[in-house]
């Protein structure tokens, strides 16, 4: 491989979509080295921001107030062209261009991290009072009804269903649950560890109706199949997404429902084409299968294998890291990426409350060429591999918190022993508190240099998931 493919000079890329996987994209790139222009499009006027605050702290007020939930990326500072408010249509691979709504862009790599679109009930789209939730728009769109305690139907009992919920229920509001079939997240957990949260909808105050199917949406209530009427001066949607791709569907193979068909290395079907996040699908090495992931973990390490394969090579297989705050209750369900020489159900040891649901889909992002890392895992990796690239993608993200009045003053250098890796039985630099200094039980086990407090194993509930339902004796 020679120098110019190596640094990028002269190349052309362009990331459509500034998401969680397209600004981590774009990010990525720089820190690994990636000399040539990048360019960033998205479609939404705002800066690029977090998605998962939207069904928390903006809708209670908080976060896009402050500005908590903006991407603390310093763009300008990396070099980064970004364009806002500019919406992809369309793409042609033998031109290698894209169509936007601001006029052609040419690219020489083109990343397609566009995400997803939300599902809207049959009939709906365009109607008063009936609303998602997917991005800063219909955030701040539903934060009147919250402060209105209006009465809410909520269509759907899945992770959007749950979140809105738990901020709907804090701020006063009457919600009715609506889930087709018959437990919430019937799509997404298997049924032993989500039949729990049915309690916790109704502990919450929350009315959940499961076998409930919607017939139709009227001016004030929601009518169901079975011809119950539910009063309602609002109404939110979360039944799912689907890959926004119709922009690509002339260019690159598309799967059965509109993601974008990528390889292990997370390479579209056309020539010089990524596909990374929401919008993507790749094939699992683990368990045999392609893997369609809405999840911002598989976001951001999905961005870290495209940079890496516009470089160098590697293939993908995605290391799940879940942890949410739902449902009502403020349960997490929560998993950990397990060590390179580990294993997900011997190594997923957490400090958990009793209750909660510990979730690990073990994958693992697997170098072509390096091989493995030896020792202290992947953050050890990133400790050895800081170079001039990740130190610029870090001062960008301190500089754009400290001029928007967020986050603290940099930090002095530590020196060289900042970036040594601490083996098992290597004493550290010094002592450090811990739970016996305050009176706790010890820790169980350490785990990436992190200590890891009492929890339970449980065996996993089928194939694929490794779930945990853990209580402390």
């Amino acid at each position: 491989m020679n120098d110019q493919r190596r640094d990028g000079a002269g190349r052309r890329v362009v990331v459509a979509g500034a998401g969680m996987a397209g600004v981590r994209t774009a990010e990525a790139l720089r820190e690994q080295g990636f000399t040539g222009p990048v360019t960033l499009i998205g479609a939404e006027p705002h800066p690029p921001y977090d998605r998962p605050p939207l069904s928390k702290g903006v809708l209670l007020g908080g976060a896009e107030g402050d500005g908590s939930a903006v991407f603390d990326v310093d763009f300008a500072g990396l070099d980064i062209d970004l364009r806002l408010g500019c919406e992809v249509t369309g793409v042609r691979v033998a031109d290698k261009e894209i169509d936007t709504d601001q006029g052609p862009v040419g690219y020489d790599v083109l990343v397609a991290a566009t995400g997803a679109h939300p599902v809207r009930l049959p009939g709906t789209a365009g109607a008063e009072g009936v609303h998602v939730l997917h991005n800063l728009d219909d955030a701040l769109r539903l934060r009147p009804v919250l402060e209105r305690n209006d009465s809410v139907v909520v269509v759907g009992a899945g992770w959007i269903g749950a979140e809105f919920t738990t901020a709907a229920r804090a701020a006063g509001c009457e919600v009715t649950v609506v889930e087709a079939t018959g437990r919430p997240l019937s799509g997404a957990l298997p049924a032993e560890i989500a039949r729990p949260m049915a309690r916790w909808y109704a502990e919450s105050g929350a009315t959940l109706l499961t076998d409930a199917r919607v017939e139709r949406v009227e001016p004030g209530a929601v009518l169901l199949a079975d011809g119950r009427r539910l009063e309602a001066d609002a109404v939110v949607v979360g039944i799912g997404a689907r890959p926004a791709t119709a922009w690509l569907a002339d260019a690159v193979e598309l799967g059965p429902q509109g993601e974008v068909l990528a390889d292990a290395r997370l390479r579209a079907s056309a020539p010089d084409v990524y596909a990374v996040g929401d919008c993507a699908s790749f094939p699992s090495a683990r368990y045999g299968e392609r893997l369609l992931i809405h999840h911002w973990d598989n976001a951001l390490q999905g961005a870290r294998t495209v940079a890496e394969g516009i470089l160098d090579a590697v293939s993908y297989t995605h290391l799940d890291v879940y942890k949410r705050q739902d449902p009502p209750l403020g349960q997490r369900a929560a998993g950990r990426p397990h060590g390179g020489r580990g294993h997900p159900r011997r190594d997923a040891r957490r400090s958990v409350r009793p209750g909660a649901v510990l979730l690990v889909r073990a994958v693992r992002a697997v170098r072509a060429v390096r091989g493995p890392p030896r020792g202290g895992g992947h953050h050890a990796v990133a400790r050895r591999a800081r170079g001039p690239g990740v130190e610029r993608v870090l001062a960008a993200r301190g500089a754009a918190g400290r001029a928007a009045g967020r986050g603290p003053a940099p930090r002095p250098d530590p020196g060289p022993q900042a970036d040594r890796v601490r083996r098992p039985g290597r004493p550290g630099p010094g002592p450090r508190p811990g739970p016996a200094a305050e009176g706790r039980r010890p820790p169980l086990t350490r785990y990436h240099g992190r200590t890891i407090g009492e929890g339970a194993r449980l065996p996993p509930p089928g194939p694929g998931w490794h779930a945990w339902s853990c209580d402390r004796d």
